[in-house]
């Protein structure tokens, strides 16, 4: 005879739908869905469950569903108490270091990409100018312009020298703004090309377009280019967006290079929608973290880094939804409408921008993965069959 089956514990409980027999990615939508219902105990079961079966230094898929999980957790907490996030989640994550930046720029080719073909689109705009101004919107650790000012430099007319140049970064932190300024400084000083940086505070996204006591300094003689890398999809509605790219469109830019995510149209856009916007999110970083399962080691150290401090931040801000600055996910297309209803002309990329950006993931990132393409006047990034990334240039 055979002997009778062990109890199971489970089995005498009440039924638990979305934890039982469910893959890690299963477990983090009904985690999602949960939240969405309002019930926060079954919400932190579920993600319990996916944070103890998806392994942060596991394959791709466990790396994804642990962030997401554990993003999903914290939520699920806040909504329960005000006292801080579970002891099973672990600690939050810290604001990505300087080290990390540098990293995601050496394994992966997304803002390396970003920064190059916007770069090339502000040194075309900017051509035989003598004062330059960059207004960059999201500043961080400055990694985007060493190569703006070195390529400045190696153009400039032997018999007059360089142009001037000054960059206006903005970002939520004064410190970190401050010791961009100084290796910027630093490097600039290297090349004897005359250079000025300004730190702007901006604890809120919207805040320069809302309040007028932060508008910037500007020159009449200056050609003034608008650097939007990885910024407008923090603007959480379309009605933020619009008036955020009419002021920019006011100031009469000669260049705005806008790179951004590439979300799908009809998924994840709403912002109260969280199981929506998380299954679009999952499917997009799917994306990333498969091509970083793909070239690099599972335990680079450089590769934990980056799942930790930025891709899994940013994954905590789609989580978080508005005011959180995951923002909302738009194609290209949705991108190109509020452009042009803001009064701006699309740039198309040159020639060279795109070679320069194939040669890139040829020379770098040498993965049959990745690819560059030019539609519409714009270059795009992606990986397989995914386009994750586009590049766009106005004016």
């Amino acid at each position: 005879m055979l002997d009778p089956p062990e109890p199971d514990d489970d089995a005498a409980q009440p039924p638990r739908a979305p934890v039982a027999a469910a893959s890690p990615r299963g477990l983090v939508l009904a985690c999602a869905d949960l939240l969405h219902r309002g019930d926060l105990d079954g919400a932190r079961r579920a993600a319990g469950a996916a944070l103890s079966g998806a392994d942060p230094r596991g394959d791709a898929a466990d790396r994804l569903a642990h962030h997401f999980a554990r993003a999903l957790a914290l939520r699920a907490d806040e909504g329960r108490s005000s006292v801080g996030p579970p002891a099973a989640v672990g600690v939050g994550v810290a604001p990505a270091s300087s080290a990390a930046h540098l990293a995601y720029n050496k394994i992966a080719p997304f803002l390396r990409f970003a920064h190059l073909t916007a770069n090339q689109a502000i040194l075309e705009a900017a051509a035989g100018a003598r004062r330059v101004h960059i207004v960059d919107l999201d500043a961080a650790h400055g990694v985007q312009w060493p190569p703006l000012l070195q390529a400045i430099c190696d153009r400039a007319d032997a018999a007059v020298g360089p142009p001037e140049v000054r960059i206006t970064g903005a970002g939520p932190d004064l410190d970190v703004l401050l010791r961009t300024g100084d290796r910027l400084r630093a490097f600039a000083s290297s090349l004897n090309l005359p250079f000025r940086f300004h730190p702007l505070l901006l604890p809120c996204t919207a805040q320069l377009a809302a309040d007028r006591a932060a508008c910037l300094e500007l020159h009449p003689d200056e050609t003034l280019a608008v650097n939007c890398v990885l910024f407008l999809h923090r603007l959480s509605g379309d009605g933020e967006l619009t008036a955020f790219l009419r002021w920019v469109r006011s100031m009469n830019p000669a260049v705005v290079t806008i790179a951004e995510r590439q979300g799908e149209a009809g998924r994840g856009e709403d912002d109260d929608d969280l199981p929506r916007r998380v299954a679009a999110a999952m499917d997009f970083y799917s994306a990333v973290f498969d091509a970083l399962e793909a070239t690099v080691p599972p335990g680079s150290a450089e590769r934990l880094a980056v799942e930790q401090e930025i891709l899994g931040t940013e994954i905590d801000a789609v989580v978080a939804g508005p005011g959180s600055g995951g923002g909302r996910p738009r194609s290209f297309e949705a991108w190109t409408a509020a452009a042009r209803a803001a009064g701006l002309s699309p740039w198309p990329a040159s020639t060279f921008a795109v070679s320069q950006a194939r040669l890139l993931l040829r020379l770098h990132y040498p993965s049959e993965g990745y690819a560059a393409e030019e539609a519409g006047g714009a270059c795009f990034l992606g990986w397989q069959t995914r386009t994750l990334m586009s590049v766009s240039s106005w004016h």
